[in-house]
């Protein structure tokens, strides 16, 4: 029986998660969040990597500034 119960849950999480989806994919709203959302994390992403850049090149410049003051 148990085995059962199992078939069932699958069979109505399918039909939930068809509906669910069929009904996000074709709503106008959702389609214009999701791309400004995709929009904006692309452009952070770009953000974020700019400022890694930055801030690596700033550490090599103090490590070096250090290292020149150390030999002083």
């Amino acid at each position: 029986m148990a085995g059962g119960g199992n078939f069932i849950n699958r069979v109505m999480s399918y039909v939930a998660n068809e509906l669910i989806v069929n009904g996000l994919a074709n709503n106008l709203r959702f389609q214009i969040f999701a791309v400004r959302t995709s929009k904006k994390i692309e452009e952070l992403s770009n953000l974020a990597a700019e400022k890694k850049k930055v801030l690596a090149e700033q550490m090599k410049d103090v490590s070096k500034n250090f290292e020149s003051f150390k030999n002083q």
